[in-house]
């Protein structure tokens, strides 16, 4: 039989997992519990004010830079790839 944990370590695994900005793997192994157990905290405390509306709006928006950010470094490699390629293209 695995260990009980408290309805606060559950609480703060929930908003751990939703505004940290981690995977639910890295939060998961962080906290020593499996993923399917953290999927099951976050499904059962989703409706709940574990976390406010306003952070879970702030990690969102972070996820979404991160993205952006991620992507904008990718083409910036690839412009850098091809300017070097066209500059070793000249007589």
């Amino acid at each position: 039989m695995g260990l009980k944990r408290t309805d606060e370590f559950r609480q703060d695994a929930v908003r751990i997992a939703l505004t940290s900005g981690l995977t639910r793997k890295q939060v998961a192994d962080d906290l020593g519990v499996g993923m399917s157990t953290l999927n099951k905290w976050i499904t059962a405390h989703r409706d709940t004010d574990v976390v406010s509306k306003e952070d879970l709006s702030l990690a969102q928006e972070n996820d979404r830079l991160r993205r952006e950010n991620r992507i904008l470094k990718e083409e910036r490699e690839i412009l850098k790839k091809a300017t070097q390629f066209f500059a070793s293209q000249k007589p």
